[in-house]
């Protein structure tokens, strides 16, 4: 077995003769500081070939798949149990790369400049580069944020692009779960991949609307708000 590597569970059965498949996610144990290249490479395989992984943030573990998947997106809204009135996020490796999905004014970038990377997520109107079916309904809106996580990171150096992603947070929970093995065990089969990077906080990220005027908080979450003047 490669080192870091868990492989599927022993229980695993294709279905053969009307037999039902069951089929635990991959495992990678990647270090939550230095994470291994090759590790991380075969993580963006298993998302550019259509996978939905659980990987470790700043804040919490989040759900994350290909931006341009919608059989993917849709299977993340299904485990969280949500419509798009709920705003995913584009989770981007750099301010840079944040100002190609969505439009931003000179006084919203210097906020965005002051306080990423950092557990916060902002709402932002999408530009054209965003598919339409991420954005929500009514305000062609989308959340943005840029993770302050050396595994997030490398996932998304390594991708090259946005990772499309939400909180881990499961329906009728009051927390999002912190390890990982507990994820593996309370989804099993409707995950592709859970990076272990070791134990997360609870705690998902402050949310902030830039769309109108001053910034609006959403949600205080880990993100701190003296940042943001707001204390």
């Amino acid at each position: 077995m490669r080192p870091g590597v868990e492989p599927l569970h022993p229980a695993a059965r294709h279905a053969r003769g009307g037999q039902l498949k069951t089929i635990m996610s991959q495992l990678f144990h990647i270090h939550p500081e230095n994470p291994q290249a090759r590790l991380i490479r075969e993580a963006v395989k298993i998302i550019q070939q259509g996978g939905v992984i659980a990987y470790p943030t700043d804040s919490c573990y989040a759900l994350g798949c290909h931006l341009g998947d919608k059989r993917a997106m849709e299977r993340i809204l299904a485990i969280r149990q949500l419509d798009l009135r709920h705003h995913l996020t584009l989770v981007c490796r750099d301010l840079s790369e944040l100002g190609s999905y969505a439009r931003v004014d000179n006084a919203q970038y210097r906020l965005l400049k002051a306080i990423t990377p950092g557990a916060y997520t902002f709402i932002l109107q999408a530009t054209k580069e965003v598919p339409r079916r991420t954005l929500h309904p009514k305000r062609n809106t989308i959340g943005l944020r840029v993770p302050d996580h050396p595994v997030a990171l490398a996932l998304l150096e390594a991708l090259g692009e946005p990772l499309l992603s939400c909180t881990l947070m499961l329906p009728h929970e009051p927390m999002p779960p912190s390890d990982p093995f507990e994820i593996r065990d309370l989804l099993q089969s409707q995950l592709d991949l859970v990076i272990d990077g070791g134990y997360c906080g609870i705690e998902p990220t402050t949310v902030l609307d830039l769309t109108d005027g001053a910034p609006q908080l959403i949600r205080a979450g880990a993100g701190p708000l003296d940042k943001l003047g707001l204390a």
